[in-house]
């Protein structure tokens, strides 16, 4: 049995809980070295993949959004429109990802409880999704609320504000996901029946596969 509880563990939610401000953070400054071009701005059905997550993501519940670039900044900050959103410049984006969770965090407001990770290449997470995460937490306390398709953990992952500390100590080329072994008995994960939780964007492979898929509606 997978460690951790699911959505479905949960009891009723409790209505008189006070509600946890969520902020989002999302991470776009990779160079995206086996793509071989600024992978934020290519193309995706009307806009780009950075600027659809950006979309999703300010159509959502959270209460607000901090992206964080580095590779390319110049271009993407003058291609998209950031009205309404925080920026970061993470000039040390080529030391890992950790880098720039680091950024994220330090810009989120200290009123927020919790911060949810999004992914610059996932353009297929609505905000239907990102919402379910933010219930889920809302409702279970957890420190770590994860999506899964079919056994397989996706993203955006939602970190309370508890963890951040230890999350600031990670080594700059960890990444969050040194957490999820660390605290796997206290993550709640949350069965989703799509894989858009699974889906980025590494390779050209993978931006054709991305433009032959249905575009699920918000």
């Amino acid at each position: 049995m997978a460690p951790g509880i699911t959505v479905s563990d949960m009891g009723a939610p409790d209505m008189t809980a006070p509600t946890k401000r969520i902020a989002g953070v999302l991470l776009a400054a990779g160079t995206a070295s086996r793509l071989g071009k600024t992978k934020q701005l290519l193309p995706f059905r009307g806009s780009t993949l950075l600027g659809r997550v950006m979309e999703n993501a300010a159509a959502s519940d959270l209460d607000e959004l901090v992206v964080v670039l580095g590779h390319d900044a110049d271009r993407i900050m003058q291609s998209l429109d950031f009205s309404g959103m925080k920026t970061v410049i993470n000039p040390d984006y080529s030391k890992g990802q950790g880098t720039s969770l680091a950024k994220g965090l330090e810009a989120v407001s200290p009123s927020c409880d919790g911060v949810l990770f999004l992914l610059a290449d996932q353009p297929l997470v609505t905000p239907d999704m990102i919402n379910r995460l933010i219930r889920a937490f809302q409702d279970s306390g957890a420190p770590l609320v994860i999506p899964f398709y079919r056994g397989s953990r996706g993203n955006p992952v939602l970190v309370a504000r508890s963890l951040f500390p230890r999350l600031l100590s990670l080594s700059a080329d960890t990444g969050a996901r040194a957490l999820f072994d660390e605290y796997k008995a206290s993550i709640l994960r949350v069965e989703v029946d799509t894989d858009a939780v699974l889906v980025d964007v590494d390779t050209a492979r993978d931006y054709e596969a991305l433009l032959s898929r249905p575009f699920p509606e918000p």
